[in-house]
């Protein structure tokens, strides 16, 4: 056992690393400045600049198979760029990437979908979310009905990311009532590729962040059967896999979030001075760095247990909510610590610190709530599906 990044990973982490500090974390007052005066983060021409530099240097589709054009450098090496990249608030994805259960389609989704999409010619979004249906999918309403060779849509998404900017969407619909009812929400539910000019609309969601999510209005969309994804009835695990894959992300930006912002902290505190002596001095300071560095250390682990479980072919699936539940609240708990080390001014809008404060409160929520997640472990260990010390 090996627990050292190989030399390959140390070299891309490094590579991505420097990108960020060049590229991205300069556009940092840019975007301060144009989120305060209500604009767009980055204008848009600005965002697919960097794309492109991010292209040139050879990272286009991190884990985008290599027939997709793509660079197919695994789980571990998403995990690591993720943590990179997470080190600013700048917003940026590497190109080239599709979501994962669009690889279920079949030839002609796949052309039509999934490869327009890595190529960055159209934006996907997935939709399982509605106003009475977060954590609890067995209480989903939105209903698909056959008619003819098509099927109607009716019912709303909520808290979609993306939802504003995507082309189409993967929405989860219940089509057999009775096998959703019997299968307490397991079966009976159907995965539909539906586009934007199928006839849905997109509602803007207002948030305490910067990050604004959609609602989605279906009202007798229409879809053709073709665009059924995966099997009928059998959409309730594409959804499962395509959360579980966003789960250990969540873990991965807090942590990398949470790097960047101790380093803020103990640069500020070694220069700040309190009655002639650095505030580094004072002990009610070192210890919230030692407990800071020590969360982050334990949330990283976790994190890229998660990734490489996942790279050897295994259910990753409790570790995912492991890393998903200890790394959003390490990155709540640093960056708090961290406003609080900066005083006052860690609460101006000087500072991006309360920037973070706020996006990264959102980080115990989507994806799966914290609750969901102690829900999900505590249910695992005690079923026996999961022994104590069986992934060391």
């Amino acid at each position: 056992m090996y627990l050292r990044l190989t030399d390959e990973q140390k070299m891309v982490q490094e590579t991505i690393r420097k990108f960020v500090e060049k590229e991205l974390i300069p556009l940092e007052n840019e975007v301060l400045r144009n989120e305060i005066e209500g604009k767009p983060s980055l204008p848009k021409e600005k965002q697919e600049e960097l794309t492109q530099k991010a292209k040139e240097a050879g990272f286009w589709g991190i884990n985008t198979p290599e027939e997709y054009g793509g660079a197919d450098l695994g789980q571990m090496m998403q995990a690591i760029v993720t943590m990179e990249v997470s080190k600013t608030f700048v917003p940026f994805k590497f190109g080239g990437s599709a979501d994962n259960i669009l690889y279920y389609g079949n030839k002609e989704q796949k052309e039509k979908y999934l490869i327009p999409t890595i190529n960055g010619e159209k934006k996907s979004c997935f939709s399982i979310t509605e106003p009475g249906a977060g954590s609890d999918t067995r209480n989903i309403k939105m209903t698909a009905v056959k008619d003819g060779s098509e099927w109607v849509l009716n019912g709303e998404k909520t808290f979609i990311t993306g939802g504003n900017e995507a082309d189409f969407t993967m929405v989860i619909a219940i089509t057999d009532k009775e096998l959703h009812e019997k299968s307490k929400g397991r079966e009976g539910v159907t995965c539909f590729i539906a586009d934007r000019d199928m006839g849905w609309k997109s509602e803007y969601i207002h948030t305490m962040g910067e990050w604004g999510p959609a609602s989605l209005i279906f009202e007798n969309v229409r879809v053709p059967e073709e665009n059924i994804l995966g099997e009928l009835h059998k959409g309730y695990n594409l959804g499962l896999e395509w959360i579980g894959f966003a789960r250990w992300i969540v873990g991965a930006r807090g942590v990398g979030s949470a790097e960047r912002l101790l380093q803020m902290a103990i640069d500020y505190a070694n220069e700040r001075e309190t009655f002639g002596r650095p505030i580094a001095d004072r002990q009610a300071i070192q210890w919230k760095i030692a407990d800071s560095a020590v969360e982050i250390e334990a949330a990283k682990w976790l994190v890229l247990n998660a990734a490489f479980t996942l790279d050897q072919g295994a259910d990753n699936r409790h570790l995912a909510s492991m890393a998903k539940l200890y790394g959003a609240n390490i990155g709540n708990n640093v960056i708090d610590r961290v406003l609080q080390i900066h005083g006052g001014m860690g609460y101006t809008r000087e500072l991006p610190i309360e920037r973070w404060y706020r996006e990264a409160r959102l980080w115990r929520i989507y994806d799966g709530t914290d609750e969901i997640q102690r829900l999900i472990i505590s249910r695992n260990l005690l079923k026996g599906n999961v022994k104590l010390g069986e992934y060391i």
